[in-house]
């Protein structure tokens, strides 16, 4: 028997440590803008929330507790603009990676199905795929497929790596093509709370899906907006018979949320200020990094929204990692996001403002 992994592409950040070696060899460290993970507290009400419901000795449940399924109706309602959200319309995941990777398999997809996914995308996508035995297939115009056999259309908006975000127009398009075809959409909306020169729009929100949830599902975590990547807190919304079914797989194979984590979450979804303090970190980082990476020969492209910069100088990727590394700066090649990145790299602003501003004097010398 082949092992599963052989399906699989070489994990990408493998390939990145030479680089991070050179660039920690930098006498002012590392400046490491390649991963994008948050670096800035956990806000003291989730954290406190948290450690109030750290005395949890029993098993929590795969589909969260009331409390947590109210709170995440209600923030769908609130921030995205979907309407009548029933319990049976949400489900708490264990972080979203877990369900990018998992889901086609969850689904029952296998040899002889098609996953589509973005040309330019979070790898995930397509392993998901490969480990049930799908075909994945990109798009640049998800309307424009083949839809024979095709099963799980995924859309990413914002998207990691570009941070394009997909016009109201755009959604409602690809949801009714799908609908017509009978293609599952599950939207990844990850970054919808970090706009930026655009306002991202969930396929939840009534002038796109017409008001019903019939075969689409959005994907939303609490990692970025909260600096929750820690506590491996995300969720599901939309279409009641998709969520219901994956529930049922899900109870067999355990995939709760602990108890605490359900608690802080509903702390971190009530509360909207931390999230506009985050919103402002982040603001000034981008601002300055853009500057600076635009101040040394770097053409900026998308970026509307998310936590990076999409950036080329027309050279290979790997170059520009290289080149950059010398300086103590890491970032992500843009080839690790498919073959049409080979000429950008993926720019993270979420390192430490000090950081950021070694990042900034790095480049100006």
């Amino acid at each position: 028997m082949s092992p599963v992994s052989s399906r699989l592409p070489v994990f990408p950040w493998d390939r990145l440590e030479p680089y991070k070696a050179t660039a920690a060899a930098h006498p002012d460290g590392i400046v490491d803008l390649s991963v994008g993970t948050p670096v800035d507290p956990v806000p003291a009400l989730i954290q406190k929330a948290l450690t109030e419901a750290a005395d949890s000795p029993g098993y929590p449940t795969v589909w969260g507790t009331p409390a947590l399924r109210d709170a995440l109706t209600g923030w769908a309602g609130r921030r995205l603009g979907a309407r009548d959200l029933a319990h049976a319309n949400v489900l708490p995941v264990v972080g979203s990676k877990e369900l990018v990777a998992w889901l086609p398999t969850q689904l029952g997809l296998g040899a002889g199905d098609k996953v589509a996914h973005p040309r330019l995308a979070y790898p995930t996508y397509e392993v998901g795929a490969r480990l049930c035995g799908a075909e994945p297939v990109v798009y640049d115009d998800p309307t424009e497929l083949d839809p024979a056999g095709l099963k799980l259309l995924w859309l990413n908006s914002p998207s990691n790596p570009t941070g394009r975000v997909l016009t109201l127009e755009e959604l409602r398009r690809t949801v009714a093509w799908a609908r017509s075809h009978g293609i599952l959409v599950f939207s990844d909306e990850c970054y919808v709370e970090l706009g930026w020169e655009a306002d991202p729009v969930s396929v939840l929100h009534p002038d796109v899906c017409g008001g019903s949830y019939e075969g689409i599902v959005a994907v939303h975590s609490l990692s970025k907006r909260s600096n929750l990547a820690g506590y491996r807190s995300a969720f599901l919304a939309g279409d009641a018979a998709v969520l219901g079914e994956l529930l049922q797989i899900r109870k067999h194979g355990g995939m709760m949320i602990p108890a605490p984590v359900q608690a802080a979450t509903i702390a971190a979804l009530g509360d909207d200020a931390h999230v506009a303090e985050q919103r402002e970190r982040y603001a000034r980082r981008r601002a300055a990094l853009r500057a600076a990476f635009e101040g040394v020969g770097f053409r900026i492209e998308h970026s509307e929204a998310s936590l990076y910069l999409w950036a080329t100088r027309d050279e290979s990727c790997w170059d520009t990692v290289g080149e950059l590394s010398k300086r103590g700066i890491l970032v992500a090649p843009g080839d690790f996001y498919g073959a049409a990145g080979e000429r950008f790299v993926r720019i993270a602003f979420t390192a430490t403002d000090e950081r950021v501003e070694a990042a900034v004097r790095r480049l100006a010398e």
